[in-house]
């Protein structure tokens, strides 16, 4: 009961950031780059290259840019997608505040939908599960 209760927890607060991200975060194209760790090659979530926006500062500072290495939230698919592999184009939407949170808009939206109801699905079952069990403990 607890793990699927903290996992439809999760599920929901997952969905909620990246959906804030796509509808208010800052659109621009990044690019797919290759794993340069040996162990990350096989991760499903592409890193990403993308320059952030200038930021606003007071007047009289220079403002500037930088560039980010990141990976997007909610890809949790098995396998990468052909659209992500390096060298690839992609829109994104990342948080102002906090370059390093991005999220793939697009094709990623359907991309993580299949593993996002994997996961509700499994939340769901668990915590059914588990309250049908104290049901019956309480019962007897």
């Amino acid at each position: 009961m607890l793990f699927g209760g903290a996992l439809l927890f999760w599920c929901a607060a997952e969905l909620r950031l990246r959906h804030r991200l796509r509808r208010n975060g800052v659109p621009v194209t990044a690019l797919v780059v290759p794993d340069t760790a040996q162990g990350q090659v096989a991760d499903p979530a592409p890193l990403l290259s993308y320059a952030t926006l200038p930021a606003l500062v007071a007047p009289g500072e220079p403002a500037e840019a930088a560039v980010v290495l990141s990976r997007p939230r909610g890809t949790t698919t098995l396998s990468r997608p052909v659209g992500l592999l390096p060298g690839s184009s992609v829109r994104v939407c990342y948080d102002p505040r906090r370059p390093a949170r991005v999220v793939l808009t697009g094709l990623g939206t359907a991309a993580s939908l299949p593993m996002d109801v994997f996961w509700t699905v499994l939340g769901t079952s668990s915590l059914a599960g588990g309250l049908s069990l104290l049901a019956t403990a309480l019962r007897r």
